[in-house]
């Protein structure tokens, strides 16, 4: 099957479109036929050899996909050859087939068309794992969201305002703050014109943000901190700022608040089977009542793969970008 292959890691110039085997499922597995996959800022790290799949996962990148069911495990139950799916992958998503245990595998949302479908696993995952799980945001509180215009921004703007918070974001352009205001946020900031953290201190009366998810990480932990409400929940769900950052622990005690990071890859099957169960009974229903949707700023066919990691490296995307086999 044809499949993107990386010669080596680095820049965009080591993506390839290869041929490999194609998969064979385990007796708990199922066999997807690929129509898109969704492209993620881990992806980047993994190409440039800084992200290694976890042990037993496939070599390929690719962490979300939607499609047909094209072979089942012996052992599988509800899933049969044929079925629209979309799926939550450890690797192996940017390929024409790919194998996956049935518990990260989800039915394509009411509404939603089997290509955009693939924009949802890995953010619907993360945020609703982080930001409800995890931090248990509720109706009347404020949440923060860092990278606001992200495939993960996005979401999480909509599924903060679908459960009743109020909702404010940063973001690196006037455009992406337009945008972001229309999807609901009742603030948008753009950092690169504003301290963010001022703007996040007037706009809440002084009171802070009772959730922040973050993806920039050391950078921005000082400032996140600061803008914690009593009793406020930080989420770390990224790096892009940095490993290592000091931390104001007599803040963070004087406001009872927690810090809390996560990732997703690495969790264990019955993990993420639980999250996207969740997922399904929540967020599923929301997509089919109009209230929240997939975010798709553009598709791409499989062999403009290094476009697709150029517009995220760029960050000139809104939400996702899609690669179609």
């Amino acid at each position: 099957m044809r499949a993107v292959v990386c010669e080596g890691a680095g820049g965009i110039d080591v993506l390839t479109i290869g041929e490999i085997e194609d998969p064979q499922p385990a007796v708990d597995e199922v066999v997807i036929d690929v129509a898109a996959a969704g492209v993620n800022r881990a992806d980047l790290l993994q190409r440039q050899g800084n992200y290694p799949p976890p042990p037993g996962a496939p070599g390929t990148i690719g962490l979300e996909v939607s499609g047909t069911i094209a072979a089942v495990g012996a052992e599988v139950e509800g899933w049969s050859v044929g079925d629209e799916c979309c799926a939550l992958l450890a690797g192996g998503g940017y390929a024409e087939k790919v194998v996956v245990p049935a518990p990260q595998v989800m039915p394509v949302p009411e509404g939603v068309d089997l290509v955009s479908a693939a924009a949802l696993p890995e953010v619907v995952a993360t945020v609703w794992s982080n930001v409800f799980m995890s931090a248990h945001l509720k109706d009347g509180e404020t949440l923060l969201v860092h990278g606001g215009a992200s495939g993960i921004g996005t979401m999480a703007i909509q599924l903060g305002v679908a459960h009743g918070a109020r909702v404010l974001c940063t973001v690196g352009s006037t455009e992406k703050m337009e945008f972001c205001t229309r999807l609901g946020a009742d603030v948008a900031i753009n950092y690169k014109d504003a301290e963010w953290a001022s703007v996040v201190h007037e706009a809440t009366g002084k009171a802070g943000a009772d959730v922040i998810l973050d993806i920039i990480g050391a950078r921005y932990l000082a400032d996140n901190v600061k803008s914690l409400a009593y009793g406020g929940r930080l989420v770390v769900i990224g790096m892009q700022g940095g490993v290592k950052g000091e931390l104001d622990l007599g803040r963070l005690l004087s406001r009872r608040a927690s810090i809390t990071a996560a990732g997703l890859r690495s969790r264990s099957v019955a993990d993420k089977g639980h999250i996207l169960t969740e997922v399904v009974g929540h967020v599923w229903p929301l997509m089919a009542e109009k209230k929240v949707r997939p975010i798709v700023h553009t598709t791409l066919p499989l062999d403009q793969v290094a476009r697709a990691h150029e517009m995220l490296e760029r960050s000139t995307q809104i939400g996702k970008v899609l690669l179609t086999l």
